[in-house]
């Protein structure tokens, strides 16, 4: 069983970055594919980056193209997805998922991860 816990949250004007952080323990991230996710108050959970689980393939929403930067340290068994030129349609409580088994695509559908952290907060204020 793989436990994930995000970190890196907060409270930002739009323009600034932040660097959120998903640390794992129970099990070596090198064994899934990772992805990060967003929920806004009153809509779904959406695809914001991905990476298989061999790093060599990544994937963003188009909605973040260019301004988020997703990477896996697995020496440090983290992920992080790097936010530059925030915007106000970034606010979401943002999670971390690792997928149901090692696959070299990573998907963009919530269905097809297994295991999920608590989330972290982004505010962006205009």
């Amino acid at each position: 069983q793989i436990q994930l816990v995000e970190s890196g949250g907060g409270l930002v004007q739009a323009g600034v970055s932040l660097r959120l952080s998903c640390a794992a323990s129970g099990r070596t991230l090198s064994s899934y594919a990772m992805g990060w996710f967003r929920q806004a108050p009153g809509k779904e959970r959406e695809f914001v980056a991905a990476v298989g689980y061999s790093g060599a393939i990544t994937k963003y929403a188009d909605s973040v193209k260019g301004r988020f930067t997703l990477s896996r340290g697995n020496t440090k068994n983290t992920v992080d997805l790097q936010m530059n030129s925030l915007k106000p349609d970034d606010t979401a409580v943002y999670y971390c998922a690792a997928d149901r088994g090692a696959s070299w695509s990573p998907p963009n559908s919530p269905n097809d991860y297994a295991y999920w952290g608590q989330g972290t907060q982004v505010t962006v204020s205009s």
